[in-house]
């Protein structure tokens, strides 16, 4: 039976539910409205359920005043004829009470509790997901997933702070306050005056521990991502022998993350020792009053017994209310500052009336293209610490730039690193929006379908190949509709990857195609994790194929049977290639030579070469396959 109410109660709110797919919106009010609204009624339960157990619990003294008059007002042989208040507070205390108290757990605890933390990182995480490949490459990846863990805990910790505690201080409060008034409104005098100079404390000094935990909440990302981005290149890091480095750039982050928190606990020590100095005045304050009113014979012996544990009660609340307040206020904080990285506007949106990507042809055309990075970073405001990931960073330009592909046709991309290249692929997928022009497959303008339906119509397979860190098979059949486990393995085949990855096993129970491949791939080697992503476009089978660099990382027996594999696999497709190596694409239909956004050469292999110009130099200083990249090499292709 109590299973049942139990799992009643804890199917109440869906983690999974998402808001009609639209955005947390920016502002703390509008944010913090935004997950409320969602679970309302639980909320609303969870308030009304804490003002009662408030009630409950500040009327027991009540109960203690009227029993005390009682025994001094009536002999022991008729106190349980006179006494109902008796069988009263037992009902209460016995009876009442801890069914309130169950009530309020299950709303809360079972409730609320394991399903809203979790709704608000995955509606957080939902959004974020979807921004534009901009955003997660102006900032740290672990300060981005730091933001969506941390403010769905600290969003959620401050609403039930507020209905639990502070919702039940108030009511304690007033119910106090008017029974101690019911006694004699002079006993409330003291009262009233602790409480201006306590809400006075608070006004102060509130405001300055959210605005200081907001603080601690950046500082503690940027230490977070920090750490994340060490771990993620400890190779690099070994490499170079570049602990020492490390341990001054995270020692740094650490050094300021401590004086953050010794600025915070400062506010704390100020205002703790000034609760103590009013709380202290609202015991005497009170004391005296009750003794003055009792010599007069204003008040019963038993109302002063009701009023001093109330008073002591109050000031113990006091405590605990600056205590959760300050909770409050420095989640608050974190959610303020981890908002502004979750509810940021997505920068590369469907209309609302997107199609769906239908390709037949594979037709692809270029129309008065312009694009750069600097617009885009211009409009995303960053930390010190991300800036530095963008700093050096070159900013290609595409601008007025026309080309058309035939439906089948395989072009090769020529071009030293900034010329554009991959900005042109990156412009295809839609990973960006364009500054002008169109982009269209098949007549069909790119921004004019949902980016979902486009990349499902193109396979893509990059230089530095990033897998998942889950199984071979989870990484084979990423993107592919319906797969069979045959499918898997003739794509694995023909990738030459089965024979190998029969071989592997993680030391964890995974083997063959179970067997996890570690954080990016980092358990396989170069040349296996290229292969596995050939194998996973292979199994994507789209009408469009991207290769950029895409055997670079095999060696030179291995290339040869992929590249076979490739050419196989192209048939039938249109395909851009990109490569340095010039005698990976010298086969292509069709050749463009790109430098600073610009096509300064198109045509085959055999046409350039005669027509003697930058390619034909290139492909005759080329020396191992490689288009030279030398710092003392002109940066201009025009100059080579």
């Amino acid at each position: 039976m109590l299973n049942r109410v139990f799992q009643y109660f804890e199917n109440l709110i869906d983690p999974l539910r998402i808001e009609d797919n639209s955005a947390p919106p920016e502002g703390l009010k509008e944010f913090y409205l935004y997950f409320l609204r969602q679970i309302w009624p639980i909320v609303t339960a969870a308030c009304i359920l804490s003002a009662v157990s408030a009630f409950f619990d500040a009327i027991i003294p009540v109960f203690v005043g009227w029993i005390i008059d009682l025994f001094s007002n009536t002999t022991p042989a008729n106190v349980w004829q006179d006494g109902k208040w008796i069988f009263i507070s037992i009902l209460v205390i016995l009876v009442l009470r801890p069914f309130i108290a169950f009530l309020a757990m299950l709303v809360s605890h079972h409730g609320q509790f394991p399903g809203f933390t979790n709704l608000i990182r995955w509606q957080s995480h939902h959004h974020v997901s979807r921004q534009s490949l901009h955003f997660f490459q102006s900032d740290f990846a672990g300060r981005i997933a730091n933001k969506v863990m941390q403010t769905g805990m600290a969003l959620r910790q401050s609403v039930m702070s507020v209905q639990d505690s502070i919702w039940y201080v108030g009511a304690f409060v007033i119910s106090a306050i008017g029974f101690i008034g019911n006694a004699s409104l002079y006993l409330t005098i003291p009262i009233l005056l602790w409480l201006c100079a306590y809400f006075a404390v608070l006004y102060f000094f509130l405001p300055r521990i959210r605005k200081q935990s907001a603080i601690m909440s950046e500082v503690h990302s940027m230490l977070t991502g920090r750490l994340v981005d060490s771990y993620t290149n400890i190779q690099t890091v070994k490499l170079f022998a570049g602990s020492d480095f490390e341990d001054k750039y995270v020692a740094s982050g650490i050094k300021q993350h401590t004086k953050e928190i010794q600025n915070l606990f400062r506010f704390f020590t100020y205002m703790w020792f000034i609760l103590h100095v009013i709380n202290g005045a609202l015991m005497l304050g009170v004391g005296a009053v009750a003794i003055l009113l009792w010599q007069s014979g204003t008040i019963t012996i038993g109302e002063v017994a009701m009023v001093l544990p109330l008073t002591v009660q109050l000031r113990n609340m006091a405590a605990w209310v600056m205590e959760i307040a300050n909770g409050v206020f420095e989640n608050t904080g974190t959610v303020e500052e981890g908002m502004e990285t979750i509810a940021k506007p997505l920068t590369v949106v469907d209309k609302k009336d997107a199609k769906t990507l239908t390709v037949e042809k594979g037709y692809i055309e270029f129309d008065n293209v312009g694009f750069d990075y600097d617009s885009m970073s211009r409009s995303v405001s960053k930390s010190k610490d991300q800036e530095k990931l963008s700093d050096d960073k070159k900013l290609p330009v595409i601008t007025d730039f026309n080309l058309k592909i035939e439906p089948g046709q395989k072009i090769g991309l020529v071009g030293r690193s900034g010329a554009g290249k991959s900005t042109l692929v990156n412009l295809v997928l839609r990973l960006y929006d364009l500054n002008q022009g169109e982009i269209r497959i098949d007549g069909q303008n790119i921004a004019d379908v949902s980016q979902k339906s486009l990349r499902r119509q193109i396979g893509m397979v990059t230089q530095d190949t990033s897998l998942l860190h889950r199984t071979i098979r989870d990484n084979l059949i990423y993107g592919a509709e319906n797969p069979t486990d045959q499918e898997m393995i003739r794509a694995a085949k023909k990738a030459e990857a089965h024979e190998f990855i029969e071989g592997l096993n993680d030391g964890k129970g995974g083997e063959g195609y179970e067997t996890l491949v570690g954080d990016r791939g980092v358990k396989l080697s170069g040349g296996q994790r290229q292969r596995i992503a050939i194998a996973r476009v292979l199994m994507k089978n789209a009408p469009i194929l991207i290769l950029d660099e895409a055997t670079s990382a095999l060696d030179s027996e291995v290339e040869a049977v992929i590249q076979r594999q490739l050419t196989g696999m192209m048939q039938g497709k249109t395909v851009i290639a990109i490569a340095h190596r010039l005698s990976t694409i010298a086969e292509m239909d069709r050749l463009i030579i790109m430098d600073q956004g610009q096509i300064i050469e198109d045509g085959t292999h055999q046409q350039l070469i005669e027509a003697d110009g930058i390619y034909a130099s290139l492909w005759a200083r080329q020396s191992g396959g490689f288009l030279g990249t030398d710092k003392d090499e002109p940066a201009d292709l025009t100059s080579a």
